[in-house]
């Protein structure tokens, strides 16, 4: 095999080189990441379709890119983990704008807890919406871009507990370990159709579901449990919007937002007994939180 085959196996030029009049599909675009990474788009000149279960946050975020001179191409407020209603808004979506250049699945709720004390509903919400939710988007939107023969790009929010075994992160790593493996097959089976992927893993940012995460056994009000989970490194949205947005645009398969998740990557690929002894660390502090939540409720 010539070298200029292997460069040819090796490297892809990014498909989406600039955001300028592109339509693109944000999920969960009414607040923290996909608010964020919506109103970037919308200074980077891309056409909008927008969609969140929230509908009163989804028409300010509306309000607010068409304050920036953005296009909101078409909205809509509907749960990712129906599956009617994905498909009823991507032919509508189809119809009137045509085939979309970029789909981002950023949508996502979590719960975390021990196994004794999650919920069946909890692990089933967790996978409804954090995997069968992008994937009812992706079987959507990805076909028509593959028929529209231009190319395009597929974005994947995942999380750091995709990529490590955080402490009570069981449900909800089921979920984004899902969405992760999903990425990794997409990103060869659709790079014959020029189409990138990225799969995007945050750690801590600073959004609402940091706040409403549901946590079984800890209490939330005791201050020392308070102070513990503030203690976790964050970033903010927008800087997760921004290295999103740069992913897309070098065509980045996985896109880190802090170093401590692509430290403990590195980590747990490279040297297996300090990754081990990490994580049990990790979840012996989740336990202390636990005792001195119960101690708060004796």
């Amino acid at each position: 095999m010539a070298l200029s085959d292997i460069a040819r196996l090796v490297t892809m030029t990014p498909p989406i080189q600039d955001l300028e009049g592109k339509k693109v599909l944000v999920t969960g675009a009414a607040s923290g990441i996909g608010r964020a990474t919506a109103t970037l788009l919308a200074a980077h000149g891309a056409e909008l379709v927008l969609t969140d279960i929230a509908a009163d946050g989804l028409g300010a975020v509306v309000d607010v890119v068409s304050a920036l001179g953005g296009t909101v191409l078409a909205q809509r407020a509907f749960d990712i983990s129906d599956y009617d209603a994905v498909r009823a808004f991507g032919a509508d979506v189809l119809e009137a704008v045509g085939p979309l250049d970029v789909v981002m699945n950023i949508a996502g709720v979590s719960a975390w807890g021990t196994v004794e004390t999650l919920t069946h509903e909890q692990w089933r919400k967790m996978v409804d919406v954090n995997l069968m939710g992008p994937i009812q988007v992706i079987e959507t939107f990805v076909p028509p871009m593959i028929a529209a023969g231009r190319g395009g790009h597929l974005v994947n929010v995942s999380s750091a507990a995709g990529l490590l075994a955080l402490p009570w992160h069981a449900a909800y790593a089921a979920s984004k370990f899902g969405l992760v493996g999903v990425s990794e097959v997409l990103r060869y089976d659709l790079r014959r159709h020029g189409i990138g992927v990225s799969v995007v893993c945050p750690g801590g940012v600073e959004t609402n579901l940091v706040n409403t995460v549901e946590i079984n056994v800890l209490d939330r009000d005791n201050p020392k449990v308070r102070r513990g989970i503030d203690s976790f490194p964050k970033v903010s949205p927008e800087k997760v919007a921004r290295c999103i947005v740069d992913g897309v645009v070098h065509n980045r398969f996985m896109v880190f937002t802090s170093f401590d998740t692509r430290f403990g990557y590195f980590v747990k690929r490279k040297f297996a007994l300090p990754y081990e002894i990490a994580m049990r660390v990790a979840n012996d502090r989740f336990d202390y939180l636990a005792r001195i939540s119960e101690r708060g409720r004796a």
